[in-house]
């Protein structure tokens, strides 16, 4: 037990250090402006923490132009090394034309910085962009560029759709400027979808503590009675494995689908500004719901049916999605794209967690251990819950998250991850 303690604490050391909270949205952009007769036109919307945190400065929040003036230089010098556009015409150099802006968001402050291409007196079919800026220091970092203004594509005003999405090793890819952009911007919110579920560690722990039961059932509560004036105890350990994997296969099907009704649902309400909740409240909620699944394995609260854990949950989950897609900024017209390619994404992104952890539980599940395995990961899933549930209750910042966040870098560099 104590080698299956290391390694689970070893893996979450290590998600540690990629998701110290769930819903944080670490991304810069790239807007653009195509004009049939003027060229093209651009800005760049980056949070000050990033460009402090990245470039070693000490911007305060909302700077002052004079604050902003003696780190022009160096920032300017470091959008122009990493971000590049190219086309059949050659390459388009970056050039600032010091029109500077601010713009305050849940998620953080951003400056905007304003540029326009040179060599774009006729306008290519295709544009390659590079843009690899944050993409090294931090693994969650997700660069977009959307398409602010483009007649040829049909795109007037528009700042909800993004054409292309840049991440560490893929920092380099090829937009049209002549084909609609709205396929482009619904495989991008597929892919963030996708990508919010990965890095939302309390999203994937709760999908684990309902997964582990999947491939045993729980007999029929034991009493095990001592003498005649002693008092029962709950057997903790009587689990047996499924027989086959139809029954473990349709225990599956049923908690994630009832689920994923209840995302979907309040994601939609959310998202569309019928049912707002405040996200302190949804985030202290998801935590606790981590902590109630995992007590459920070990002592049953709803006896034969776990899909209600997973549906009211899954509701105030679906609440956490919509602040993710809030956050990005999707509203208006564009909204239901958006939205359906985020919930299928996070659709995809689940069933990728349950496709990797299911077999293993499977093939294991006839193991004597396996109980106790269960019972242990589900104590452990108690404690983080706990621990999640009072930094967000009452919005604190425990010690430990700089320890797992150490403790993780260092197995990340041993395991050659770093």
């Amino acid at each position: 037990m104590k080698h299956i303690s290391r390694l689970f604490l070893c893996i979450f050391f290590l998600l540690s250090a990629h998701a110290a909270y769930s819903h944080s949205i670490d991304q810069s952009y790239i807007y653009l402006r195509v004009y049939e007769t003027a060229g093209i036109e651009g800005r760049f919307d980056v949070k000050i923490t990033d460009l402090n945190e990245t470039l070693g400065l000490s911007l305060p929040l909302h700077p002052t132009p004079e604050e902003l003036a003696p780190y022009l230089a160096q920032i300017e010098a470091y959008f122009l090394a990493n971000t590049a556009f190219s086309s059949v015409y050659g390459e388009h150099k970056i050039v600032f034309t010091g029109e500077r802006g601010e713009i305050f968001v849940k998620d953080g402050d951003f400056l905007l910085f304003h540029f326009k291409l040179e060599n774009v007196e006729k306008l290519p079919d295709e544009l390659t962009v590079t843009y690899s800026a944050f993409l090294e220091n931090d693994p969650k970092q997700m660069n977009l560029l959307g398409m602010e203004y483009n007649w040829k594509a049909g795109l007037i005003n528009n700042e909800t759709i993004f054409a292309l999405d840049f991440t560490e090793g893929n920092s380099t890819k090829t937009m049209s400027l002549t084909d609609t952009s709205l396929w482009k911007g619904f495989e991008a919110m597929v892919r963030q979808g996708v990508w919010h579920i990965w890095i939302g560690l309390d999203h994937i722990l709760f999908l684990v503590a309902l997964i582990l039961p999947s491939v045993v059932r729980r007999r029929e509560p034991k009493l095990a009675v001592e003498s005649e004036t002693s008092k029962p105890k709950f057997d903790i350990w009587g689990w047996d494995p499924v027989p086959k994997f139809r029954p473990a296969f349709i225990y599956i099907i049923k908690v994630i689908t009832f689920f994923t009704i209840a995302h979907t649902i309040t994601l939609s309400l959310a998202s569309l500004n019928i049912i707002n909740l405040p996200s302190r409240l949804v985030e202290t909620i998801i935590a606790f719901s981590i902590g109630l699944a995992a007590y459920h394995n070990i002592k049953p609260i709803f006896k034969g049916r776990d899909w209600v854990i997973a549906f009211v949950f899954g509701l105030f989950h679906g609440f956490g999605f919509a602040s993710v897609l809030a956050d990005l900024g999707f509203k208006g017209e564009n909204l239901t794209l958006s939205l359906l390619g985020f919930n299928i994404g996070v659709e995809l992104g689940q069933v990728a967690i349950i496709a990797m952890i299911f077999p293993v539980l499977y093939l294991i599940r006839k193991l004597k251990l396996y109980p106790k395995l269960l019972v242990f990961i589900s104590i452990m899933l108690i404690i983080i819950s706990l621990y999640w549930f009072v930094e967000r209750a009452f919005d604190i910042d425990l010690p430990l998250d700089d320890y797992l966040r150490r403790e993780g870098y260092k197995i990340a560099v041993k395991l050659g991850l770093r």
